[in-house]
């Protein structure tokens, strides 16, 4: 060893070096973190593709598939990283499940859905919308539903983005929407059924949010605000678990089985009435067990509460991979369809291959991306414990079941987000009430400033005015949008023919 190379303040350089690479690779990983999900969103995209042409074959428009299915690709990624949060959410932010178990959860149940019970033969996703027939030509109707599939993916990326979660439905039908009026003009549209649409806007999360307030304050009233808890609890949480049973069999018989068998309203609401009052005399014994030894208190009462949640969001994963899957795949099996046989105007059978394309989408979206909305909506609205989230869950099974009785079309997303919010000011009038309760019986308490009673409101306003904005412009942007990119894509085909 040369004296050079034993002196001390060489080591010390040394190690100042080393030290200084150290950081450098910290902040390289730092850097490529981000990287790491859009990668392997990227090749999912890309093995989409070259799926679609193993599968399709070589023929005249096998390119025009390709493409079509890395847009299905992407705009599944982006249902799994923004809609699939309405469920899971809840269940996260009441600490009933971790965050690993809530993707493993959806993972397998949005893939069951969708693979099971979705995949149900539908009318073109153009129909109900605009009219087919007005597009003139197969051409002019790909050109369409490519412009909707990617404006619709687009606008649901940017919602994901800024944490707005938003309905993917809609986005889709704006997107249709935009597409028909650029290629046929306003007349192509069905107004009545836009509007009943744009009703849904206020139906979905108002009923959404009544419902699960009426189930908290029944919660609260029969057995938080109950002397003996656990007495009330043993009465009122099988009653409690088997309306949910019977609401998710009815929910499940309506919208998730569809593809098996036919099931109508009466006979969903008796299957639901059966299995509700089977579920309900099971639980009796198995609620009185399992309340064996617990303390007289609100926490207590979470632990009740925490299976039959983990229940309602696998359930909820389910119902919604078997519909909204088609959100992604409906558009692109309809080019499908008309790429193979030049065939716009018939109903659309979605192939395998297609579903298998938007059940894995939406499964590694929710993996990659879905972290970020299942924290906002699970803990950012409003603080939720098992109690609550088990409202909002029961609520978005209920709500459906009305709305299908109703007629009304409504969406998955609003109706989730507005039972949140529907719990969230349903605890800021009860609290509101009760503070104005102890006043009266003690007046000499201390009035709360303005000021601080801002301060303790329980659902945070920014993240309310954030998510309305983005409901309201969401079919009218993803229209926007789809409108200039058929335009673009129309004159871009003109000019290379």
């Amino acid at each position: 060893m040369s004296a050079e190379q034993g002196d001390p303040r060489h080591l010390e350089t040394l190690d100042r070096d080393l030290a200084r690479y150290s950081r450098l690779e910290t902040a390289t990983a730092y850097i490529s973190r981000p990287m790491v999900g859009p990668g392997f969103a990227l090749v999912f995209v890309f093995l989409a593709g070259i799926a679609s042409l193993l599968v399709f074959g070589q023929t005249t428009n096998s390119i025009i598939v390709a493409v079509a299915a890395c847009l299905g690709a992407y705009m599944a990624l982006n249902i799994g990283a923004n809609d699939v949060a309405n469920n899971m959410g809840p269940a996260v932010g009441a600490n009933a499940l971790t965050m690993g178990g809530a993707i493993a959860i959806a993972v397998i149940f949005e893939s069951a859905g969708a693979l099971i019970a979705g995949g149900d033969v539908v009318s073109t996703i153009a129909k109900g919308i605009i009219e087919p027939e007005s597009m003139g030509t197969a051409s002019i109707f790909i050109w369409a539903m490519m412009a909707a599939l990617l404006s619709a993916a687009l606008w649901v990326n940017l919602a994901t983005w800024i944490g707005a979660p938003v309905s993917t439905t809609h986005s889709v039908v704006g997107g249709v929407m935009g597409a028909g009026i650029a290629a046929a003009g306003f007349a192509a549209v069905n107004w009545p059924t836009m509007i009943k649409i744009a009703a849904s806007w206020v139906i979905s999360p108002v009923l959404g949010g009544a419902i699960a307030a009426a189930f908290l304050w029944l919660i609260k009233s029969r057995i938080i605000y109950r002397d003996d808890k656990i007495a009330a609890a043993r009465v009122w949480v099988p009653v409690l678990v088997g309306i949910m049973a019977g609401a998710f069999a009815s929910y499940l018989a309506l919208k998730g089985l569809k593809k098996i068998i036919r099931i109508d309203f009466p006979i969903a609401l008796m299957i639901g009435l059966a299995i509700g009052g089977i579920v309900w005399t099971i639980m009796i014994p198995t609620i009185r067990k399992q309340s064996e030894g617990l303390e007289n208190r609100n926490k207590s009462l979470k632990i009740l509460f925490g299976i039959p949640l983990v229940v309602s969001a696998a359930l909820l994963s389910f119902a919604h991979g078997a519909n909204d899957v088609a959100n992604a795949v409906g558009p692109l099996a309809a080019i499908v369809q008309a790429s193979q046989s030049g065939s716009f105007t018939d109903a659309v059978s979605i192939p395998f291959w297609v579903m298998i394309i938007g059940a894995f989408g939406i499964s590694f979206g929710l993996f990659l991306f879905g972290p970020k909305l299942i924290r906002m909506v699970g803990g950012q609205i409003t603080k939720l414990n098992p109690m609550r989230a088990y409202c909002v869950a029961l609520s978005a099974a209920i709500t459906v079941i009305v709305a299908s009785w109703l007629g009304l079309p409504v969406s998955s997303t609003h109706i989730a987000v507005g039972g949140v919010f529907g719990v969230g000011f349903f605890r800021e009038w009860d609290a509101e009430r009760r503070i104005k309760k102890a006043r009266l019986a003690m007046p000499e308490r201390t009035q709360y400033a303005p000021e601080e009673r801002r301060r303790r409101k329980l659902v945070r306003r920014s993240h309310f005015m954030t998510i309305i904005a983005a409901w309201i412009i969401t079919v009218p942007a993803a229209a926007i949008l789809s409108g200039v990119i058929f335009m673009l894509i129309n004159t871009a085909m003109g000019q290379a023919s």
